[in-house]
């Protein structure tokens, strides 16, 4: 019998993309603004407590930091207060919570990664500080929960599925543009093709209750990673030395490195690979590999 799932943020690129490829395998109750406003926590409660459902998806956000930095309240209500009255109606109904939290939480640590799960966090923005909140309150409410710590997830659109802002698009657009773009040098960053993440959400829904970082590993700057991107795309280098530059500048206080350590999913069977394979992966998918 196919387990129901409600999944938050019904619109997004990871939700659409995970329903996508799992159209069959579960029943699916979307839950977009339409049916409760995040920034109301009462709204939201009212809604996911009148559904039935095994498993809820909770994808939801304000993950912008910019957005998160000019409306901390506002963030708070949608990041974090809406997300416990998920996490408290998922326990009162005994259903698996499966939540995304994200490598932000990271984003003030002075050593370099990457961090496995038991690393201890340090965010200095009201986005990772949202996503610590929430990781916290899931861990002390007992509610059944697999909490996932996203990288930065690779894509481009598709029909019915909309990808949020991608390395490989910046990188095509800068030439097919002839337009100069700065790829940040003083950074390194977890780069996951999402269809992994997508084509394995089944076992993932199955996993233990705990912590895993979702992320392919990568020891590149971002913008090494972008100029092997370039190459892989069949872009000459005079192209690649016209277009996609170096940024020294940014960061260049303190170097970041919030990679993850994937060997704990891994080791449960859910495979990530690294960066270039990844790359590699979504090029073919785009016919845009040379």
């Amino acid at each position: 019998m196919k387990k129901t799932i409600l999944v938050t943020g019904a619109r997004g690129y990871i939700a659409s993309y995970v329903q996508n490829l799992n159209k069959e395998k579960f029943n699916w109750i979307r839950m977009t603004r339409e049916e409760a406003d995040f920034s109301n926590p009462d709204d939201v409660q009212k809604f996911v407590e009148a559904q039935d459902f095994d498993i809820c998806f909770h994808t939801a956000a304000i993950a912008a930091t910019v957005a998160c930095e000019e409306n901390p309240e506002l963030a708070n209500k949608i990041n974090v207060e809406s997300t416990k009255r998920i996490v408290d109606a998922c326990k009162k109904k005994n259903a698996k919570l499966v939540f995304c939290s994200t490598e932000q939480i990271f984003n003030g640590k002075e050593n370099h990664g990457p961090f496995n799960e038991e690393e201890e966090y340090n965010a200095v923005t009201v986005y990772g500080q949202n996503k610590i909140d929430c990781e916290k309150y899931i861990e002390e409410s007992g509610v059944d929960a697999v909490i996932l710590r996203l990288s930065w997830m690779l894509g481009l659109s598709f029909a019915g599925v909309k990808a949020n802002p991608s390395l490989v698009k910046t990188v095509f657009n800068a030439v097919l543009y002839q337009k100069p773009t700065l790829f940040t040098c003083n950074e390194k960053r977890g780069i996951t093709y999402a269809k992994y993440l997508a084509e394995q959400f089944d076992k993932i829904t199955e996993l233990p209750c705990g912590i895993y970082n979702v992320s392919s590993s990568n020891d590149m700057t971002t913008y090494e990673c972008a100029c092997l991107a370039a190459r892989k795309m069949g872009i000459s280098e005079e192209n690649i030395e016209k277009y996609i530059l170096p940024n020294k500048e940014r960061y260049s206080d303190r170097f970041r490195d919030y990679r993850l350590d994937n060997k704990k999913i891994e080791d449960m069977g859910i495979k990530f690979g690294d960066f270039e394979s990844g790359l590699e992966d979504i090029l073919k998918d785009f016919s845009l590999l040379k």
